[in-house]
């Protein structure tokens, strides 16, 4: 082994990840692909302990964890409206004229929720996905439910499970949106 000198070096601290529960975000970056109808959105926590998460992760680890699809082909527009929507309404005055590139710097609040998945060396993990886009009032307020994780074999967590939710494990997205605040 070479030799080290740990003198001027600091020791690693227990890297604390964010938990699922509703955040107030901003949009970082979005790309549109047009060809498959879909806007890869990135985003950072803007707002609370762990504000500026994907951006310090991004520093460390060089992976931007924060990201999102949202698709506008025709049986998705009306999810895509509400995301829309909700971007609009917690960006006072913001008019979104079909141009992605002006919801760069939007705040928006993000639902994010755990799911399963088989990770490349064959181990059953858990990552966060965004569950559910609202307004950052709806955030704010607590006027959102996170969903139970989803089980990779397409179960929920009962366990987990709160009343109203549904076969799929989400409880049903209200598409009315309150007025925001001013974005950062």
């Amino acid at each position: 082994m070479r030799n080290l000198n740990l003198e001027n070096v600091n020791e690693a601290t227990e890297y604390k990840s964010v938990a699922p529960g509703g955040y107030i975000c901003g949009i970082t970056k979005v790309e549109n692909v047009e060809g498959k109808e879909y806007l890869k959105v990135e985003y950072d926590i803007a707002e609370g302990e762990f504000k500026n998460y994907y951006r310090e992760l991004f520093a460390s680890k060089n992976f931007w964890g924060g990201n999102f699809i949202k698709s506008y082909k025709e049986k998705a527009l009306p999810f895509f409206k509400a995301f829309i929507t909700a971007v609009q309404n917690s960006n006072n005055g913001f008019v979104f004229n079909n141009d992605e590139k002006l919801l760069v710097r939007k705040m928006v609040g993000l639902v994010l929720a755990e799911e399963q998945y088989q990770a490349n060396d064959g181990n059953i993990k858990t990552r966060l996905y965004v569950a559910q886009v609202h307004s950052i009032s709806k955030i704010r307020s607590g006027d959102f439910v996170v969903p139970a994780m989803k089980m990779m074999n397409g179960s929920i967590n009962i366990e987990k499970a709160a009343p109203g939710i549904n076969a799929d494990g989400f409880y049903p997205i209200d598409e009315t949106v309150e007025d925001g605040d001013l974005p950062f």
